[in-house]
């Protein structure tokens, strides 16, 4: 099973984004499914996760301006991220948990710059 992050670019302050992140089997067997951002300097950080009941959590920092859904028939993750601030700047990374296993997908870039 692999992880394909997309949607990341460049985009002004106050501006929006949606990242995919598709897996090439079925989300369905995952039953946790998260965001996780690095930006340069730091630690890799929680953003946002998605369990398979559809119950979602948020990381205070982007409460309020993100939303993390799951489309099942279509494998695919997604997170909207509205009303965007420099601080989001960071790689942007998918994770499925399944049990005792944990899998990764590359990152794709989002960068907030005006």
């Amino acid at each position: 099973v692999q992880l394909q992050a997309s949607g990341g670019g460049l985009v002004q302050p106050g501006g929006s984004l949606r990242l995919s992140c598709a897996v090439s089997g079925s989300i369905r067997t995952f039953n946790d499914m998260s965001w996780f951002r690095q930006a340069p300097g730091k630690e890799r950080e929680w953003v946002a996760r998605i369990y398979g009941g559809g119950t979602t959590g948020y990381a205070d920092s982007v409460k309020g301006r993100f939303t993390i859904s799951r489309a099942n028939a279509k494998n695919t993750v997604y997170l909207q991220m509205n009303n965007l601030a420099p601080e989001d700047t960071a790689v942007y990374s998918c994770n499925a948990v399944r049990g005792t296993i944990s899998l990764w997908g590359q990152g794709t870039q989002v960068t907030v710059s005006s």
